[in-house]
């Protein structure tokens, strides 16, 4: 049996491949996806054009380094570039940065409460404002919105 490995190595790197891409696909988050490939082109090479097994180790180390390289860079600029986009996902309060409501009650000493949608918020303001004022959310400490009084 090992006889028959070592006369066709590339099967066994196919092999190792197939496994690894399916166990990739049990688990689904990328790290055998890169040495599976690099497996699977190694035997492939190994086949096409037989060398030592050597040679063969160290081509799979450098694929799957290079290809595992290469995907974080491409990984790397996508959430760059993404970030801005999603950066306030879950974070409701960060969502209100910039709109405007009016006040249902009028705030004093700078402090009380807004709603927004089915939810009541507390609110700080450099000023004490009367109910019905328009508002602007200019900033989010904790669950605290900090606005300010503007004119239409």
């Amino acid at each position: 049996m090992i006889a028959l490995l070592l006369d066709h190595p590339h099967l066994v790197w196919l092999t190792l491949g197939g496994l690894l891409l399916a166990a990739e696909m049990l688990g689904g988050n990328g790290y055998l996806l890169w040495s599976g490939v690099a497996a699977v082109v190694t035997g492939l090479l190994a086949w096409v054009m037989p060398f030592s097994l050597e040679w063969q180790g160290v081509l799979f180390a450098l694929l799957t380094m290079l290809a595992a390289w290469l995907w974080w860079k491409w990984l790397n600029k996508r959430v760059r570039q993404q970030k801005p986009a999603d950066a306030s996902l879950n974070q409701r309060g960060q969502q209100l940065v910039g709109r405007r409501f009016q006040l249902d009650n009028a705030l004093v000493n700078g402090r009380g409460h807004m709603r927004v949608g089915d939810s009541s918020w507390p609110v700080i303001a450099d000023a004490d404002l009367l109910a019905g004022t328009r508002v602007e959310v200019i900033s989010v400490e904790g669950i605290t919105l900090h606005i300010k009084a503007v004119s239409e």
